[in-house]
Order: C-alpha cells, then structure tokens, then sequence
C-alpha cells in the first residue's frame, strides 16, 4: 500500500476537524505535521486534546517531508496557503470554500498542471445519501428532464459560537461563496447540466446588524444549459436552536418534465411525486458515503477516476463559478454569461 503523507495548515473552521479525523483512520494516510498560527484557536485545540498541533509557523511546517497538505486557515487566506503549498510541490486538500479570490483559483490551476499535482476540497454534498438518492432517480429518467431547482441552504447565524473572523472584514469572502459552493458543486453533478448563466445575484446584511459590512443573506437566480431555472437561498437566516437539525436544512426540490423529486439533510426518506402519482411517494435513501470527497482526492492523486466525479478539475470549477456568482453580488451584475 503507498501511504501518503499528509500535514494541517490551520484550524480556523471546526471542519477541518472532521477531516484530521478521517485522515486519522485511514492506513493510506499518515499525519505528520499540524500547524495553527492563531493563539487563540491554538490554545482551544491543546485543551481539547484532539488534534496535535506540532508548529506555529507555516514556513517550519513547510520543511517537514509530506505529500499533501491539508488547509483549514479562514476563508480569504485559504488560496494563499494553498498556492505555497502547491508551490512547495504538494498536493493540496482545503475545506469549503477553496478559496475566496479568482486570481488564486487560476494559480492554483497553473501551478496544477505545470507540476502534476492534484487539489481537492470538502464538497461533502456529493457524500451524502440525499444527494446520492437524487442523483440516482433522476439519471435513471424518473422525473424526465429538469426544468427547475429550488434550494434553501440556509444556516442559523449562531453569533455567540461562530469564529469571531467570520465577521472581520476581508476575512470572510461572502455567503455565497461560503453557503452557496455545495450546491453550485453538486447540482450539476446530480443533473447532468452545467450553469449557463448568472441571471441575479444579491447579498445584503440583516440579521448581523452590529456587523453591518457582513452580509449574511444571499439568494442567487440561475439558469443551466438546457434553460432549467435555478433559484437559492444561502442566508444566516434559519433559527439557531434547531440550527441544523431543522428539516428545511439544506431542502432541494427538482421539477421535471415527468414529476418532482424533494430532499433535505435531514429527512431520512426521499419524496417522489410522478406525473401518474396521487401522492407522494416516500422511498428509502441509500448508503451515504462518509468521506467519499477524500477517497475522490486520493483516488485523483493515484491517477485514479473518482467514483463520485470530483476531481482536481471539477474542485476548480465549482470554485470559478460560485465566486463568480459571489462577485455578480457584489457589484450589482445581471445575465452574466459563465
């Protein structure tokens, strides 16, 4: 078996965590290095004793020998990180979203392809047996062709827990890009369509008043290539003591030519409505694939073709596409053509 070795660099979103553990657990994998700038969140990981933090300094952790390195810094520094990472001749995972600027994903795609190396992220959507479940009925012609996608993504605001840079300026990136990057990565891959076009964009600020430059609302208008019409909210809107056990948490609803097709995280079941059907069917979901956005990495590194599609190229594209949509937001931009 070919270990590969993997080091952190930053654990400024607990999501990262999930994946220090993953990596734990696998015998492909070797954690040798992990690093946290941060005082702050340096001290909160040594008291909770589950990650092992080996350096303070990115440049020192940069001299340990490893294949990989893992990002988890916040947002708006992830694609500077990542591209030192690349630069030092090492495969690059990051959690969502890759990174928060255009100009970092085109490096990070020179800097790919110029030396061979592989960039993964944790678009953990793809994983998740809702999604699988969808996929499945539609690629298997259901609900006959898509011509509209409904998706609340929204998440409780939570302002006495979430990380204090979230709302520092220049840290955060915007919640479209933030919230937005699962579905704009996996509604494609589900469908079988691609984005065509940005018809609307908009982020404002509304719950987070005492940070009014945060905007923690976002909702975006798209239209995909054989003109299905794509309408999503990513807003900090939902209540924050059912947060994301609520069963509106990430609710998508697919509209065919032949009947519909409702998820959410979670609901354990799948709802189908046929053109035939009276009511709803209720139909189990299958296994969800834990980690399924890991073995798709390493898979990509061994010059394997990832079971669930997300490859260095697919990663790159869902971060070109929702930061564009993020930066139509911000400048107020209409039927922007991808």
């Amino acid at each position: 078996m070919n270990q590969l070795k993997i080091a952190f660099a930053g654990f400024r979103h607990d999501h990262i965590r999930s994946l220090y553990d993953l990596a734990r657990e696998r015998e492909d994998l070797e954690i040798v290095a992990a690093c946290e700038e941060d005082g702050a969140t340096r001290v909160r990981l040594e008291q909770s004793g589950k990650v092992d933090v080996t350096h303070t300094c990115l440049d020192s952790m940069l001299d340990v020998e490893s294949d990989i390195i893992a990002v988890g810094e916040y947002f708006a520094k992830r694609g500077e990180v990542a591209i030192r990472a690349l630069q030092s001749g090492r495969h690059v995972i990051v959690d969502k979203p890759l990174c928060t600027q255009m100009e970092a994903v085109e490096q990070m795609a020179v800097l790919s392809a110029e030396h061979s190396l592989r960039i993964g992220c944790m678009l953990t959507m793809r994983d998740t047996a809702q999604t699988l479940g969808a996929r499945q009925l539609i690629q298997e012609g259901r609900i006959g062709e898509i011509h509209a996608i409904s998706f609340g993504g929204q998440h409780p605001l939570l302002l006495d827990s979430r990380p204090t840079w979230y709302f520092e300026e220049g840290k955060h990136g915007g919640t479209i890009t933030d919230i937005g990057i699962h579905a704009i990565d996996t509604l494609p891959w589900v469908t079988g369509l691609h984005f065509e076009r940005i018809n609307a964009a908009r982020c404002w600020n509304a719950f987070a008043k005492d940070t009014p430059h945060f905007e923690d609302a976002g909702q975006v208008m798209l239209t995909m290539n054989n003109g299905c019409g794509v309408l999503g909210d990513v807003s900090y809107f939902a209540p924050d003591r059912a947060g994301y056990r609520m069963p509106h948490y990430w609710r998508i609803t697919y509209w065919g030519r032949e009947g519909l097709i409702e998820t959410s995280s979670t609901i354990p079941t799948l709802h189908l409505l046929g053109s035939e059907d009276e009511q709803p069917q209720t139909l189990p979901l299958p296994p969800a694939q834990k980690g399924g956005y890991l073995q798709a990495f390493i898979d990509d590194i061994n010059g394997n073709t990832p079971t669930n599609g997300l490859d260095t190229a697919a990663v790159l594209n869902a971060a070109r596409q929702v930061i564009r949509i993020q930066q139509a937001a911000d400048r107020g931009e209409r039927e922007v053509v991808f």
